[in-house]
């Protein structure tokens, strides 16, 4: 919708240029924004606010001239006015509307998708749990918003892999496998204290009982350190291919799992540590070994190497990343919860200091999520004792309101999940709002099928019968998707789109409740329904790229 636009204002000055009357030869960015008003037009610019200080002249005068040069051969535009302190609206003629429109038509499926990404190769990690516990509803919005952005990255012509790196070395490993060793020998009638800092989620009871049943209570008779790693292992193991499965109730995969601990086996991190000691960002003190960071402007240096000589968790993450970077991504993204925050000028230190380009690293945070039933706060889950978990989210509201509730808000917003809101099938249940529209379009034509119009029948349809106002604002709104999509895309934003589904069928439902699509004018209906069709494609094809379902009945 806008490209068109963008292109008569740079000839307009050009023209300005070439006669003198403007000086300006580099243009800024051309920021075009539709107004929230539809009294001030379809589309609106601030160009001559931004001109007027190297133009030495009021905005207003810098305005007039561009509109006095503009010129529309092709006859896209209805009006062009000067407005305020120095914008331009512009208003479109129905006959540019209904081009977009057949524009719409004619893409199909691929409506939206684009080549703009060049087949830059990404790399998008997320959720990225410990493997000591099932994911919780805070964890699920990270899985959202991950899996979100690497689809609409994919749908704009990138090359994506989804990542999940697995944390399975440390203490926080330690502390699973005598938790479960505590629950082991519970279940086994030889029970031992449990660790003051332990698990104490129902779930370890959980895992502690599917290994007596398959291992028998054999552990009890061995080493308790043997014992303990063994069961260590095989919790992790358990509860790893438990988050799998959480996050394949929720329509998330992965392409690769990374495992902390197989990086220290295999040398990666005692050879990034070697590296950055070369290029000399790492020294001794208190028998630790540490990160230079304050040389990167971060408040302290970071320990790398504890004094009881294990890698700290900063330690392994830096050559996580460093490996990253080795596999030739053109873009790094990660998705961290918001408290992770200090951990972002540190990881770009280190790759500073790697001689590695920080900016290639981008990092989305994640806020909390606050689950209510119907405004009072829910505390803790069934299972976990202590959260509430993503499978119980999903169980109780399905995956599609899960998903749409948790991309509603900007990432780094604190986020409102009203578990009772969620479960309504009425117009005050966002999602349900949005997949209604789609399937009232599929109802409209299960009526024009006994019409003789079907789809093929409406794909010829002659757009120009569409003159109602309501329908060339929804026309305007089709042909905003594929800039939503991009924008969501390249500003790691897929909350942009789930506002635009929500306003597009908003507009959809309002023109249904007052147009009469199948009349007795035929021609009339068709051209209705070819809107109508569009209407439905879009919505169908934005849901899709949110990892959510399109019903053609609810």
């Amino acid at each position: 919708m806008k490209k068109p636009l963008e292109a008569l204002l740079r000839d307009a000055c050009e023209r300005a240029t070439k006669g003198g009357e403007l000086v300006t030869t580099t243009l800024p960015p051309l920021l075009l924004s539709v107004p929230k008003e539809s009294a001030h037009g379809d589309l609106a610019t601030n160009l001559p606010l931004a001109l007027a200080r190297s133009e030495h002249r009021p905005p207003r005068a810098v305005a007039e001239t561009i509109v006095r040069h503009l010129r529309d051969p092709d006859g896209i535009l209805a009006g062009a006015e000067v407005a305020g302190p120095g914008f331009i609206n512009f208003r479109f003629t129905p006959a540019y509307w209904w081009r977009l429109l057949a524009a719409s038509e004619a893409a199909g499926e691929a409506y939206g998708r684009s080549a703009i990404g060049g087949g830059r190769r990404v790399q998008i990690e997320f959720v990225s749990a410990n493997p000591t516990g099932p994911l919780h509803v805070g964890h699920a919005r990270g899985a959202v918003t991950g899996d979100a952005l690497a689809s609409l990255l994919a749908a704009t012509g990138h090359e994506v892999v989804r990542e999940y790196y697995v944390n399975d070395a440390g203490k926080q490993m330690e502390m699973l496998g005598a938790s479960t060793y505590a629950r082991y020998a519970e279940l086994c009638g030889r029970p031992v204290p449990f660790p003051e800092d332990g698990y104490h989620g129902d779930y370890i009871r959980d895992v502690a009982t599917e290994i007596l049943a398959s291992e028998g209570a054999r552990w009890m008779d061995a080493c308790r350190n043997d014992a303990q790693a063994h069961l260590r292992d095989t919790a992790g193991a358990i509860l790893l291919d438990g988050i799998r499965r959480d996050a394949e109730a929720l329509a998330v995969h992965f392409d690769h799992f990374v495992s902390e601990r197989q990086l220290r086996a295999d040398g990666a991190v005692a050879a990034t540590l070697d590296e950055l000691t070369a290029r000399g960002f790492v020294y001794e003190a208190d028998g630790a070994r540490w990160f230079r960071s304050t040389v990167f402007a971060d408040e302290k240096d970071r320990a790398l190497v504890k004094s009881g000589g294990d890698y700290t968790y900063f330690a392994a993450d830096v050559a996580y990343h460093h490996d990253k970077f080795a596999r030739g991504f053109d873009r790094i993204i990660d998705v961290w919860g918001a408290d992770h925050h200090g951990h972002v000028p540190r990881m770009k230190a280190a790759l500073s200091a790697l001689g590695l380009d920080s900016a290639r690293l981008e990092v989305v945070l994640v806020q909390i999520v606050s689950l209510t039933r119907g405004g009072t706060p829910v505390r803790m889950g069934k299972r976990s004792g202590e959260f509430v978990t993503l499978r119980e989210v999903v169980e109780e509201v399905g995956r599609d309101a899960t998903r749409f509730f948790l991309l509603m808000r900007k990432s780094d917003a604190q986020l409102e999940f009203d578990l009772e809101l969620a479960k309504q099938r009425t117009a005050e249940n966002p999602v349900f709002y949005v997949q209604y529209a789609h399937a009232r379009v599929a109802s409209v034509f299960r009526a024009a099928a006994a019409l003789g119009l079907d789809r093929a029948a409406v794909a010829a349809a002659d757009p120009t019968h569409l003159v109602d106002g309501a329908e060339l604002v929804l026309i305007r709104g089709l042909a905003q998707f594929p800039e939503v999509v991009e924008a969501s895309a390249l500003e790691l934003e897929p909350h942009r789109l789930v506002f635009f589904l929500m306003e597009l069928a908003g507009e959809f439902h309002r023109y249904y409740n007052r147009t009469r699509i199948l009349g007795e004018d035929r021609e009339l209906a068709a051209a209705r329904l070819l809107l109508a069709a569009n209407v439905q494609k879009t919505i169908r094809v934005g849901l899709t790229m949110l990892g959510i379902a399109a019903p053609d009945t609810m």
